[in-house]
C-alpha cells in the first residue's frame, strides 16, 4: 500500500523522511551533549519579522465597493514595518514585497524561509459572495489540514496560485491525496503548530478585548503560504472589504493604525514568551 504511494506521490516520501528526521532530534540531542555543551537560552534570538501584504499586482483579492484588498494589505503592511523599526530596533523588518506587485506564494514563502525568520504575519481582507456583505470583523488562520466544510477561507487565499505558470508543478502537494497532506501537517504540526496558535491567541485578544472587534476566532486551514513557510506563522483577514462599515474602517488611516497597534502588542507580548 505505501509503495503504491511512493510511486504515485513522491512528495510522500519525502514527508516520511521528515518526520523520522524529526523524531531523530531529540536522540542526536541527548547524544551529543557530553561532547557539546548545551546552548545558553539568550542564544535563541528572536529577530527577525516577515511581514507580507497579500495579493498585488494582477491579483487584486477580494474588492469593496470602492476599494481593493491589495491596497488595504500594502498599507497596513507598511504601517506595521514602520512601528516595528521604531519600537522594536533589534528586530530585523523583511517584507514579501513593498509596492503594487505581484508575488507568487512561493516565493513569499522562500523570501520568509531564506531571512530566517522568527515569525510570519500575512495580511489579508475577508469577504462574502455576497455584493454587500453583513458579516464583519477579524479572523485569524494559522495552517492546519482543513476538512471539506471548513475550506471556504483557505480555498480563497490559495486562489491566487493559478495566476501563476506552472502552479501545478510548484504546488505538486496542494489537493493530493489525504495520506500525503495528513503526514506534511504532521510534520509541521511537530515544528510551528504551538508557536502560531500562541501568537494568534494573543492578536485575537487585542483585537477583541482591547479594540472590541469582533472576530470569528483562531482558525486552522490549509493555506499555502504558511504550510510552505519554515516558521511560526499567521495570516490575519483585518476584516470584512464587502462589508459597509469595515470598509470605511479598513481604508481609514485610524483603523489602519488601530489594526497596527493590535498586532505591535501581540508580537511585544510574544517575543517575551519567546523562550515558553
Amino acid at each position: 500500500m505505501l509503495k503504491k504511494y511512493f510511486i504515485k506521490y513522491p512528495l510522500l516520501r519525502f514527508a516520511l523522511f521528515f518526520l523520522v528526521l524529526l523524531g531523530a532530534l531529540p536522540a542526536f540531542s541527548q547524544t551529543s551533549h557530553t561532547a557539546k555543551k548545551k546552548i545558553p537560552p539568550h542564544k535563541f534570538k528572536f529577530s527577525t519579522i516577515v511581514i507580507d501584504p497579500g495579493h498585488g499586482g494582477k491579483d487584486p483579492g477580494a474588492h469593496g465597493r470602492y476599494s481593493k484588498e491589495k491596497n488595504i494589505a500594502l498599507a497596513i503592511g507598511l504601517k506595521l514595518r514602520k512601528a516595528i523599526n521604531a519600537e522594536m530596533k533589534d528586530i530585523k523588518v523583511v517584507m514579501t514585497r513593498t509596492t503594487d506587485k505581484f508575488i507568487e506564494l512561493h516565493k513569499r514563502a522562500d523570501i520568509a524561509n531564506n531571512s530566517k525568520a522568527n515569525l510570519f504575519i500575512s495580511i489579508h481582507c475577508n469577504s462574502t459572495p455576497q455584493r454587500h456583505g453583513t458579516r464583519r470583523g477579524v479572523l485569524l488562520l494559522v495552517y492546519g489540514y482543513h476538512r471539506k466544510e471548513e475550506q471556504l477561507e483557505a480555498l480563497r487565499e490559495n486562489a491566487s496560485i493559478y495566476i501563476e505558470r506552472d502552479y501545478k508543478k510548484k504546488y505538486n502537494g496542494y489537493g493530493q491525496d489525504a495520506a500525503v497532506n495528513a503526514i506534511v501537517l504532521a510534520a509541521f504540526t511537530q515544528r510551528y503548530r504551538k508557536q502560531s496558535v500562541q501568537f494568534a491567541n494573543l492578536l485575537n485578544h487585542e483585537f477583541k478585548v482591547n479594540n472590541g472587534r469582533h472576530s470569528a476566532g483562531v482558525k486552522e486551514q490549509g493555506v499555502l503560504v504558511l504550510q510552505q513557510s519554515g516558521m511560526p506563522g499567521l495570516l490575519i483577514e483585518t476584516g470584512f472589504v464587502n462589508n459597509t462599515s469595515d470598509e470605511k474602517y479598513l481604508n481609514s488611516q485610524a483603523g489602519q493604525n488601530e489594526i497596527v497597534r493590535s498586532i505591535m502588542r501581540a508580537i511585544k507580548k510574544y517575543k517575551a514568551n519567546f523562550r515558553s
